[in-house]
């Protein structure tokens, strides 16, 4: 670990590469899913409905669900900045959310949620790869 991550007590003060990376992305995901939230909610004629879709829901009630898990995302993802254990299960738990919900969203939006899936996975696995070096003491 570089000296330019430590704290003056020793301890890291920022998250790994991976895992602020993880977090930039989780809080633009949560802004995205904030804004398809009050898409939705407004009725917005962007959402196509597909008919005979096993997961057939309200467009209005994704909305909110979408809405409140996109303020979670960007809550979480700006505490994933601190490098947190905390955080980076959260942001884990909370992309996995996102990425079923996005699936459950296929049949009204269908382009954007695979891209979302997709995003959402990536940041998964940004998340989970991230390995903190060992603290060998003051140098």
């Amino acid at each position: 670990m570089t000296q330019s991550t430590m704290s003056k007590r020793g301890s890291p003060s920022l998250a790994g590469g991976l895992v602020t990376f993880g977090g930039a992305m989780l809080v633009l995901a949560g802004v995205l899913d904030i804004l398809r939230g009050v898409m939705a909610i407004a009725r917005d004629h962007i959402f196509v409905s597909t008919p005979n879709y096993v997961f057939k829901f309200n467009v209005e009630g994704w909305g909110w669900i979408h809405l409140a898990l996109g303020v979670l995302a960007i809550l979480v993802g700006a505490s994933l900045f601190k490098g947190r254990l905390w955080a980076r299960v959260l942001g884990v738990v909370i992309a996995g959310l996102l990425l079923i919900s996005s699936f459950l969203a296929l049949p009204y939006y269908p382009l954007w949620s695979i891209i979302l899936i997709a995003l959402y996975a990536f940041i998964i696995w940004a998340l989970c790869v991230y390995r903190p070096e060992p603290h060998v003491g003051n140098r």
